[in-house]
């Protein structure tokens, strides 16, 4: 009978809005979640199957049905905040992180790090990503991102560059005196170097004009820090020469001796190459030194030795790239933060706790750097607020119980057509 059927198409409906006022009041409930992406009900009719409907028309529907729940992979805004190890994903892509359930995956990034130096969420799932070697080379090794390296080793000083002008205009008739080398040279400057055990020594460069753009230096260090040195005096262990052109570049660079002996432990005989930057003669322009009528003087000098240092700081950059940052100055890379991506993240199914598994729907996810291969950046000291329009979810559900009201009037109204009915007989 038309009525009877009339009063479960009711119950469908019921039963529809019913489940869509679940929907948007989980939307409600997670406004304030951390990377949460919003549902939205997809609703189906219902048609009863007869002979006459499979030759088409004069169908009647049967009511409605829960096709699918898809949740909404839109941006959520970016909110910074104080933490350095909150991360938040701009664009597609996920964070990757394994527990006991296994890999999975999520848009939730408030990470900290636990006892044990790994990274994680609030759960305890590790953050998974790309490992860096020894020297701070990002690999394709994935694995659980940890810092272990609290001290980073002392290393010796191997090179010296530098930017500097001696003057054409002085005269080379000043015969140095190692026993007087500051009253007895053109020009003098200093640059702190590292022995093998990552002690810091001054060295005094000293450069003497010898001749019209020939130019003598000599690296001297103080005789109470070398072996056989005697203290007040400085003691020569390197030695070189420079040769101008008439236009007051660098035309050759030559080094005579190179041989450090620092005392207290360091390993003897340290070579050190000083740079004075790519000459004429190899090839270069010799502008990193030159010599031009002007005060000598020297613009900068760097090394490529430190001291030992221990862990002052984490720092991510928007790479995704996770870098210790140490009290000697030093910056390492450690790894970097992995993304996956999916052809389908609406397939993606969802295991509570803001994280998803891979399914049938959604594919096999495809693992890489941040930035690469369409996937986001990643920005740190930020996090990814909840896609809930809660404005929005309101209408939604004043919508739906409005519809829940209406599909109420069709079974109350078969009721009543149904006791018409059964008062036929009484009639």
């Amino acid at each position: 009978m038309g009525i009877l059927s009339s009063m479960y198409t009711g119950i469908t409906g019921l039963q529809g809005q019913g489940e869509a006022l679940s929907i948007y009041g989980d939307n409600i409930a997670n406004a304030n979640t951390v990377g949460f992406k919003t549902s939205r009900p997809e609703f189906q009719d219902v048609i009863a199957k007869s002979l006459k409907g499979l030759l088409g028309g004069n169908q009647i529907g049967r009511g409605v049905r829960l096709a699918a729940v898809n949740p909404i992979f839109s941006q959520g805004s970016i909110v910074q905040t104080e933490s350095a190890t909150d991360l938040a994903i701009t664009g597609d892509g996920f964070f990757v992180v394994n527990g006991t359930d296994g890999q999975s995956f999520t848009r939730n990034g408030a990470f900290h790090f636990d006892k044990d130096g790994k990274l994680i969420n609030a759960d305890g799932f590790r953050v998974l990503g790309f490992q860096a070697d020894d020297k701070g080379k990002i690999t394709s090794k994935m694995g659980e991102i940890s810092v272990d390296r609290t001290v980073v080793d002392a290393k010796k000083s191997t090179q010296v560059d530098m930017f500097m002008n001696l003057d054409l205009r002085a005269e080379a008739k000043l015969e140095f005196d190692p026993r007087r080398p500051d009253q007895t040279s053109h020009f003098a400057t200093g640059v702190t170097v590292y022995d093998t055990a990552g002690t810091a020594h001054v060295v005094t460069m000293y450069f003497n004009k010898t001749d019209d753009g020939e130019w003598t230096w000599r690296a001297m260090a103080k005789g109470e820090e070398v072996n056989g040195g005697k203290p007040g005096q400085m003691m020569e262990q390197a030695r070189g020469t420079l040769r101008f052109s008439t236009d007051g570049r660098l035309l050759e660079q030559t080094t005579d001796r190179s041989s450090f002996s620092f005392n207290k432990g360091a390993l003897p005989n340290q070579e050190i190459r000083f740079n004075f930057g790519e000459d004429i003669k190899s090839g270069g322009a010799g502008l990193s030194v030159t010599q031009y009528g002007t005060n000598s003087e020297a613009y900068k000098t760097t090394q490529d030795g430190f001291t030992a240092g221990t862990l002052a700081g984490l720092t991510f950059n928007d790479d995704g790239m996770l870098s210790a940052i140490y009290s000697n100055g030093q910056t390492v890379n450690l790894a970097q933060i992995a993304l996956a991506k999916f052809e389908n993240p609406e397939g993606l199914f969802k295991m509570g706790q803001n994280r998803y598994r891979e399914s049938r729907l959604s594919g096999q996810p495809t693992i890489g750097a941040p930035q690469s291969g369409g996937r986001g950046r990643v920005s740190s000291k930020t996090i990814e607020s909840s896609t809930t329009d809660v404005a929005n979810e309101f209408i939604n559900l004043m919508q739906a119980q409005r519809n829940f009201q209406a599909n109420s009037k069709v079974i109350s109204t078969a009721d009543e057509m149904m006791q018409d009915v059964l008062n036929l007989k009484r009639g």
